[in-house]
């Protein structure tokens, strides 16, 4: 079996590891679960992760994992993140990607505290004289990183995904509703996707795949390599370089950037070079600042600090179930926690988890408000909050508000 494990670097991947394991983030057209799932031939079967996230649940994603782990199971690294196009070694007992040791067969079975709090190194499991395969990959060392490896992985997801779900690649003389591609790279669109009339694809980067129940509205151009998920929809804008997760409202500018899914862009505003969790609803005008005046490298928060990104394109990185204001303005390199609802015109460049309000210091948004918004929110897309996904947010709230890496409201 498979389970995922977050060291302690990936415990830190804010503002999505106070909601959810690494593994259950996007990155390229994937979640990371999903990558490994599909490199493997299997399903992950658990999680080693953050204590607050023991009672994490959410669709098809599996439980925290128990210890021991059995001899046989590979415990694979979440910040590792295979090229899918290349075949497995049913052979091997270590994987690397690059000079790093991404996942480790276990001979005997594992548990203790190291595992636990995210300290131990798989190098330490590694078996004496252990058949090693070394494969391509990227690491995901910062979270800004799931915006620096993008446009790479797009380009390699989407040719292997489709031909894993049967897309089609579109072709000029049979291009429907007037739609028009630009460019060499295909356009493959799996059954059940809609193409209203006057959409431009601009494939000249990369290719794009329109999952099915998808729809790209009219006058709506779709700069690859770009990637829209399963009763995603697009519109009216130019939407580049992007990877749109399942059942996601997109309207307005996009570029590079990361929707984990079921989350709303649905008004004008540029949004770049950001990552939307879950939930995430941005009001109208939202708009996200991705350059610097000063055209340098850009800086963002994390539990550590101030850092600097080597980027020099760095938008907003929304945690999960994050609200915003119409007209709001996001500095280059924000971060705002899961579950904010900020209202202002500008916020602090950093904003803790579940705060609310219209200036800041912010105030503490109260549980059960937040909880009444989120069902409500679920529910326009036909998700019931149920007991156990009110106590994993429940959890969340409280390891949040005990944080205090994050600033003060």
């Amino acid at each position: 079996m498979i389970v995922l494990y977050d060291d302690a670097l990936a415990r830190e991947f804010e503002p999505f590891a106070t909601t959810r394991p690494l593994g259950e983030v996007r990155a390229g057209a994937f979640l990371g679960r999903e990558r490994w799932a599909r490199w493997f031939g299997q399903r992950v079967h658990g999680y080693i992760t953050s204590p607050h996230l023991g009672s994490f649940v959410e669709f098809d994603a599996p439980p925290p994992a128990t210890l021991p782990l059995p001899a046989g199971t590979w415990l694979v690294n979440a910040r590792a993140l295979p090229v899918l196009d290349q075949d497995t070694v049913a052979s091997a007992d270590a994987i690397y990607i690059g000079a790093r040791l991404a996942a480790v067969r276990l001979r005997e079975s594992v548990t203790g505290t190291t595992l636990q709090n995210g300290t131990l190194a798989l190098e330490s499991l590694r078996p004496d004289q252990a058949v090693e395969h070394r494969i391509d990959g990227v690491w995901m060392d910062a979270p800004w990183d799931i915006i620096r490896h993008l446009p790479t992985q797009l380009a390699q997801d989407i040719p292997a995904l489709a031909d894993a779900i049967g897309a089609i690649a579109l072709v000029a003389s049979v291009l429907p509703n007037s739609a028009v591609i630009i460019g060499d790279a295909p356009v493959f669109v799996e059954s059940g996707a809609h193409i209203e009339p006057f959409t431009v694809f601009d494939t000249r980067g990369g290719p794009v795949l329109l999952r099915a129940g998808s729809t790209v509205h009219a006058f709506t151009r779709i700069v690859g390599p770009c990637y829209i998920g399963l009763d995603s929809s697009v519109s009216g804008d130019r939407i580049a370089t992007s990877s749109i997760g399942d059942v996601c409202r997109v309207h307005g500018e996009l570029s590079t950037s990361v929707f984990i899914g079921h989350a709303n862009k649905g008004h004008d505003g540029f949004v770049g070079h950001s990552v939307l969790g879950r939930w995430v609803n941005l009001g109208a005008g939202t708009i996200t600042s991705n350059l610097k005046n000063s055209y340098g490298t850009v800086a963002m928060w994390t539990p550590a600090g101030l850092r600097d990104t080597g980027l020099q394109f760095a938008g907003t990185f929304f945690g999960d179930h994050v609200k915003t204001g119409i007209g709001l303005r996001l500095t280059t390199g924000s971060v705002l926690g899961a579950g904010s609802n900020v209202m202002d015109a500008m916020p602090p460049k950093s904003v803790a988890p579940f705060s609310w309000g219209t200036r800041a210091p912010y105030d503490a948004f109260d549980r059960d408000q937040f909880l009444e918004t989120a069902s409500r929110v679920m529910l326009r897309r036909h998700v019931v909050l149920d007991a156990s996904q009110r106590v994993h947010l429940e959890a969340v709230m409280t390891h949040a508000r005990a944080d205090r890496r994050w600033p003060s409201r």
